[in-house]
């Protein structure tokens, strides 16, 4: 394997062969510039001696093709003492069919038997590239449907995509907005709360009964709404008594032991409500 320096220099010597008497393009040198140089000058050595190979073939080939055409042209000379510059206009161009045809179907010779292997050959070419072309044909149509597919795809995806951004867009404006009244519930709630705390201060300083603080007064408004929970049950047991017919003074005790415990049960249900007023 060639060193870096090696390298190099064939790099060096190939670009000066490619451009001649031009400068050269500037550069970076550096190994992986003149490994990609050396691979490129490597292959382009292998491109020219296949062409100098296909070269030599042709010019081998041309040779044997003047030979042939010698040779028949002395036979022609000898047999019928026939000439090529004896042919007629029309003659020579079926001459030069002929061997346009030998050389395009690179023939040895123009005998018949040349020619029939070669357009066998050439009609088979023919029918493996028309077969090969319906098989690229069938595979492009493949490919169209499914880009097609992949098309309709991606125009579905991007509209999705755009009422998720669409509906986040909503959703992250709510979110902000319940954020905003959040941050203001929560000034308000620290606001009452010291304004809460100040008053509760100002009349406790002044001597307030503590039955009249917010704490107090939450627990009465409890209280009350018990005190009215137990009263509906005693309404209708008071119903209950006015539906019925019974002894009539009997009655009547009942009816008024039930209107008594009633007007006690009111009493100190508006006695709460007044202190919750004060």
């Amino acid at each position: 394997m060639d060193g870096p320096q090696e390298k190099e220099a064939q790099v060096a010597a190939w670009l000066k062969k490619i451009f001649g008497d031009h400068p050269i393009p500037q550069y970076e040198v550096n190994p992986r510039t003149t490994e990609i140089l050396y691979h490129l000058s490597e292959r382009n050595k292998a491109r020219d001696r296949d062409v100098s190979l296909v070269i030599e073939d042709l010019k081998q080939k041309a040779s044997e093709y003047e030979s042939e055409a010698r040779r028949l042209q002395e036979l022609l000379m000898e047999s019928v003492n026939f000439s090529s510059a004896n042919l007629s206009s029309t003659s020579s161009r079926y001459l030069n069919a002929l061997v346009d045809s030998a050389m395009a179907l690179e023939t040895k010779d123009t005998s018949l038997a040349s020619f029939i292997p070669a357009v066998n050959d050439l009609t088979s070419d023919l029918y493996r590239t028309k077969s090969k072309n319906e098989e690229i044909k069938l595979e492009l149509t493949k490919l169209e449907k499914n880009l097609t597919a992949t098309l309709v795809l991606e125009k579905c995806l991007r509209e999705d995509l755009k009422k998720a951004e669409l509906h986040l867009s909503m959703e992250k404006a709510k979110v902000d907005s319940r954020l905003q009244n959040m941050d203001f519930l929560k000034a308000k709630s620290e606001e009452f709360r010291v304004g809460i705390k100040a008053a509760e201060e100002q009349l406790s300083a002044r001597d307030m009964d503590a039955s009249l603080s917010h704490q107090s007064l939450v627990a009465l408004s409890e209280k009350l709404a018990e005190l009215k929970r137990r009263t509906i049950p005693l309404k209708k047991k008071l119903e209950s008594y006015l539906d019925l017919m019974p002894n009539p003074s009997l009655a009547q005790v009942k009816i008024e032991e039930a209107k008594r415990e009633l007007d006690t049960i009111e009493t100190e249900l508006t006695k709460k409500v007044d202190m919750m007023e004060l």
